[in-house]
């Protein structure tokens, strides 16, 4: 099974389909988001770890697992 680059991204999106008989305005491009756990696999030892106080903050031990999120809509602050 071959993957392109994108796949791996941690951001998708994707058009809702828009019948010509649809009464209502079609919908602009929809995002979501997929863990990043989806494309690891396992956990292999020796992963880089946060400080105690950093993974508190931030809710994992391992940045490899971290995923803050950034909201697709907000293009640059500007809304989208």
């Amino acid at each position: 099974m071959k993957h392109d680059q994108e796949s791996f991204t941690k951001v998708k999106s994707y058009r809702p389909f828009h019948s010509a008989f649809d009464p209502c305005p079609p919908l602009g491009k929809r995002y979501y988001r997929t863990p990043p756990n989806l494309y690891l696999g396992f956990q292999p030892r020796g992963l880089p770890q946060f400080s105690p106080m950093e993974a508190l903050k931030k809710g994992t031990l391992w940045p490899v697992f971290y995923d803050p999120y950034e909201n697709p809509y907000e293009m640059g602050g500007k809304g989208g």
